[in-house]
């Protein structure tokens, strides 16, 4: 019973800063954990700033030449580094909360759908008269 996490990219926020065009400062993503058991999911939506401050201007990567790859691993380093920021924990407890409740389904039983009444079954939604 292990779990595959997929990272979605859903935007991008980018500003122009210090000579600089088109700077990543925001991202919203998505990260969808499958058990590959019974192939049940859970997705855990998230949104990671980044700091004008943090941008090397001599690393720098123009806006045009950015990969999905590159962007989520500026994420994953984010929230499962070993920076004070990482709050991998609650991501994947997160997931793991969404495949349980898809797991136990709990349905509620109208009266007459109880199994003693005399309609029992029939959904029906009227009593005889």
């Amino acid at each position: 019973m292990a779990i595959n996490y997929t990272w979605t990219i859903k935007s991008l926020s980018k500003t122009t800063s210090n000579n600089l065009e088109d700077v990543i400062v925001g991202t919203r993503w998505e990260c969808t954990g499958t058990d590959d058991s019974d192939n049940v999911s859970g997705t855990f939506v998230g949104a990671t700033p980044f700091s004008l401050n943090s941008v090397d201007p001599d690393n720098f990567v123009e806006y045009s030449s950015l990969t999905e790859e590159q962007v989520l691993g500026w994420i994953k380093n984010h929230v499962s580094g070993s920076t004070p920021t990482n709050y991998w924990p609650h991501i994947s407890e997160r997931i793991q909360k969404a495949i349980n409740d898809k797991r136990e389904v709990v349905r509620n039983v109208d009266t007459i759908d109880l199994p003693w009444a005399p309609t029992s079954g029939s959904n029906s939604g009227s009593l005889p008269i």
